[in-house]
């Protein structure tokens, strides 16, 4: 497996290695960065790093930051209408604690769990290119790593489910990309398969409320395997259906 060039990245204690606020690796994504810059002078516009503990057993893997939300405010699905249905199930499920108020200072913080994206910086018309995606794989592997008590892994839409495999030196036929799926992994960790929760997917129905929700009892179950929440069955290598 390639990891990218270390020239552009920045070790942070705690978070493995993250990418440096001027990452150069993507020359597309650095150039739309210094538009946004130019433009909005007072935005995070950089590589947005992970949120949440650094020992979480669940760690939820988006596609990239929005332009308004996570690129704006500087911290993972914050600012954004995704955001606020993540963050409000995670607070269902006993994994988030405190006010989400769509500000990386609003004293939000999540439990057990960690957010973090395949891709670290914004993409125009939030489509990253192949390429951009296999650039960033190297920090996600890193993120892996730093994880100590990772079980888990939710990914939000296919490019997130492909990032985590590859990030794990897995192959995709294997682990078929299926909303409510559930592939158990080497090394006792299971990763599960969700609709990105996108204002466009919830407002075409593709997602609901409900059906994100049955994701994350399914994921309670196998983290807390006595306070079961969740009915999905649990596929090896294979997608497992809703019941």
């Amino acid at each position: 497996m390639n990891s990218p060039p270390r020239a552009a990245a920045l070790a942070v204690p705690g978070s493995g290695t993250l990418p440096s606020p001027d990452c150069s690796l993507c020359p597309r994504l650095a150039a739309f960065r210094e538009t946004q810059r130019a433009a909005h002078p007072e935005w995070f516009n950089a590589p947005v790093p992970p949120f949440g503990e650094s020992e979480a057993e669940l760690l939820i893997v988006g596609l990239a930051p929005g332009l308004r939300g996570a690129n704006r405010t500087g911290r993972p699905f914050t600012g954004d209408y995704a955001g606020g249905l993540l963050y409000a199930t995670l607070q269902r499920f006993g994994l988030a604690s405190g006010e989400y108020d769509a500000r990386a200072d609003d004293g939000f913080t999540l439990v057990r769990a960690r957010v973090t994206n395949a891709v670290r910086c914004v993409p125009p018309q939030n489509k990253p290119e192949p390429r951009e995606i296999r650039a960033c794989r190297g920090f996600l592997v890193d993120e892996i790593a730093a994880l100590p008590r990772l079980r888990a892994f939710l990914a939000l839409g296919a490019i997130a489910h492909d990032a985590v495999l590859a990030a794990l030196g897995l192959r995709r036929t294997q682990f078929r990309f299926a909303h409510g799926a559930a592939h158990a992994l080497p090394n006792d960790r299971l990763l599960v398969d969700s609709y990105h929760c996108s204002r466009l997917n919830t407002n075409t129905g593709k997602l609901t409320a409900a059906m994100f929700e049955e994701v994350f009892a399914l994921l309670l179950s196998r983290l807390d395997p006595h306070g079961l929440r969740g009915g999905m069955h649990v596929s090896h290598g294979s997608a497992a259906k809703p019941r």
